[in-house]
């Protein structure tokens, strides 16, 4: 048996944490890449996004993986298909980091001076969103072992609640965000402006794809 199958024999949860891992360390490089940015040393942000890319590309080879070795004759406590959505949802978060950089380092899109602090703010927030979908995903094990009932079930069922918090925390800045640039649109090129909007839901996207591995991870505890 290979390596993933060993894993999946130890522990159903395992090769889906690894992915996690990996999709989070990649959405969490974009708080040094928008750091580079901000200093517009377009070295750095290249360097940074080749990261991001490689990460991404990581993920998307653990994905692929876990569905090939999600076959008949492996015993999960779960159903696939619930799996199945679930690395859908974590691999997402990585594919839109991705995006997001590969955006911005192509246009070297700069960030108006008057929006740094608050689209900091917002994007370390969607990342915020992104640690704690991994943290709720690092309790599948413990899940298994009380059969996703008592209090690991209650422990990771108050995270996808935080979860949901931090979720609407990014809506709340991303609407701040929104509202600073509307005042700033006349001073700035047109196309900049189009642009910095669709950056600005992109950076949003991470917290909805963050909140939905919660709430598929909801689901799942919900048909035990």
């Amino acid at each position: 048996m290979s390596l993933i199958s060993d894993l999946f024999a130890a522990s159903p949860f395992r090769p889906m944490q690894d992915h996690i891992d990996k999709v989070h360390e990649c959405v969490s490089e974009l708080k040094p890449f928008l750091a580079a940015v901000y200093a517009k040393d377009w070295t750095k942000v290249e360097e940074i996004q080749q990261k991001i890319s490689d990460l991404e590309n990581e993920a998307d080879d653990l994905k692929k993986e876990i569905r090939l070795k999600l076959r008949d004759g492996i015993f999960l406590p779960v159903a696939r298909t619930d799996l199945l959505g679930l690395v859908t949802a974590q691999d997402k978060l990585a594919n839109k980091a991705k995006d997001i950089a590969g955006l911005m380092t192509g246009r070297k899109m700069e960030i108006p001076e008057q929006l740094q602090g608050s689209f900091k703010k917002y994007l370390e927030r969607c990342i915020d969103a992104s640690q704690q979908a991994h943290k709720a995903i690092h309790e599948l094990d413990e899940l298994v072992e009380t059969g996703f009932r008592g209090r690991e079930a209650s422990l990771v069922a108050d995270m996808i609640s935080e979860l949901d918090v931090i979720e609407n925390d990014t809506d709340t800045l991303q609407r701040q965000v929104r509202r600073e640039l509307f005042v700033l649109e006349a001073d700035l090129p047109p196309v900049n402006v189009i642009f910095l909007y669709k950056i600005i839901d992109w950076i949003g996207d991470l917290g909805d794809r963050a909140e939905r591995v919660g709430s598929d991870l909801e689901l799942m505890l919900a048909r035990k």
